[in-house]
């Protein structure tokens, strides 16, 4: 019974010393805060940075694929059996080069019978004008043995008949021969064919192998691929671009990038295609850049990331982007008032905004403004520094561009 006595004693005491502990926390906090819960009058400790005068610049990032300049598929004309191929994947391939062969012996059979048949057709050539001469020696004679009335009408009749005849026997039997003259060229056509070459128009007369698609002895139909042929001397980036940074890209700008495989190197392009609309499921178009490929170093297929600039604006009023606050809806930096320890509110127009600073266009600025502490301050609000930033005037200055990383297909 005088245990639960003693405890119950304790537990009350512990209650009145909060109850008091708490009413006096209460007080201290009122006493540091003036009224309508505004800052105490006292200095409020800031630090500081210098307004800055500096090249900034907005840069958005995007990502995307490498292709390759151009890409083609070889393929056979005809139908056969893939009896050499004498390049492989990554190989050169220069401009004409035969790169397989087919079996040929079907086709040259064919060159051999047309051939056959176009000396047929002249041989036939050679007797339809052998006879049409005869024709035309009995032509003549009958036509003089009617000027002597020695021959009858009806049998010059019968000889003009003959020779018009033996005429029309000749022409059929010279185009017979064009026609197996044209056939003979078909066949040695598709026999030519079976040597088939890597051939393209325009662009580096060097290129590579980027794939094999059938092994030596496949049967191939027309227009099976074999092979695929590469320029990559030059390569295409294709970027996905957000509709919010669409119209602010324009063909012949800049475009920096890396790749995952050469993280330490950076790549210059420039954009040469933008595509006219936005992919309505994306809400994205895709930009085409072209950059040079020494090495290729650069392989198709690969992932980029690249930055492009937007913006830039030389000998800008910079101030850091932690300078910057809110009273009401203005936005504006504290300035600091070095002689008097005071600061007052400025309210500013910004331009470009990134990450790490604030370009100030109006009104126009110099000296210090808060970076740390503003939340505690009003206009007019005294204020101490820190040893090291109490002396010392605003300094200008040249700088690296600052960026930002803007939301909607970008890293």
């Amino acid at each position: 019974m005088k245990k639960a006595r003693k405890l119950f004693l304790l537990v009350l005491v512990l209650l009145v010393l909060a109850l008091f502990g708490k009413q006096v926390y209460q007080k201290l906090a009122r006493a540091l805060r003036g009224p309508a819960g505004k800052p105490a009058r006292g200095p409020v400790a800031v630090r500081v940075a210098p307004v800055a005068k500096k090249t900034i610049s907005e840069t958005a990032r995007f990502t995307g694929s490498i292709l390759p300049q151009s890409r083609f598929v070889v393929a056979p004309r005809v139908a056969g059996r893939l009896e050499k191929l004498l390049v492989d994947v990554a190989d050169t391939v220069i401009q004409g080069q035969l790169v397989a062969l087919l079996d040929s012996q079907e086709y040259q059979e064919e060159v051999e019978a047309a051939r056959a048949e176009l000396e047929v057709a002249k041989a036939n050539v050679l007797d339809c004008e052998s006879s049409l001469e005869m024709a035309k020696r009995d032509l003549e004679r009958t036509r003089l043995l009617r000027e002597k009335k020695i021959a009858s009408q009806a049998e010059l009749d019968e000889v003009e008949a003959n020779y018009k005849a033996r005429e029309a026997r000749y022409k059929v039997a010279l185009a017979q021969v064009e026609q197996k003259r044209a056939a003979l060229k078909a066949a040695e056509v598709r026999l030519s064919f079976t040597r088939i070459q890597a051939t393209w128009e325009g662009g580096s007369k060097i290129r590579v192998v980027g794939e094999r698609f059938v092994d030596v002895g496949s049967m191939l139909r027309a227009n099976d691929g074999i092979i695929s042929i590469l320029d990559i001397d030059t390569v295409k980036v294709v970027l996905h671009v957000a509709e919010e940074d669409y119209y602010r890209l324009h063909r012949g700008q800049t475009v920096t990038f890396t790749t995952d495989s050469c993280a330490d190197r950076k790549f210059v392009g420039r954009i040469v295609r933008i595509a006219p609309a936005l992919k309505e499921e994306a809400r994205a178009a895709q930009v085409e850049v072209t950059a040079a490929n020494p090495g290729h170093l650069l392989k198709p297929g690969g992932f980029v990331r690249a930055e492009i600039e937007l913006a830039r604006h030389e000998q800008a009023t910079v101030v850091p982007f932690s300078a910057l606050t809110k009273r009401g809806e203005q936005p504006g930096v504290f300035l600091l008032e070095e002689k008097e320890k005071k600061v007052r509110f400025v309210p500013v127009e910004t331009g470009i905004i990134t990450e790490e600073e604030v370009e100030i266009t109006r009104p126009a600025l110099a000296g210090y403004v808060v970076t740390l502490g503003h939340h505690l301050l009003s206009d007019g609000s005294p204020v101490t520094l820190p040893e090291k930033e109490s002396s010392g005037a605003a300094t200008t200055g040249h700088g690296k561009s600052s960026r930002r990383q803007v939301a909607g297909g970008r890293p």
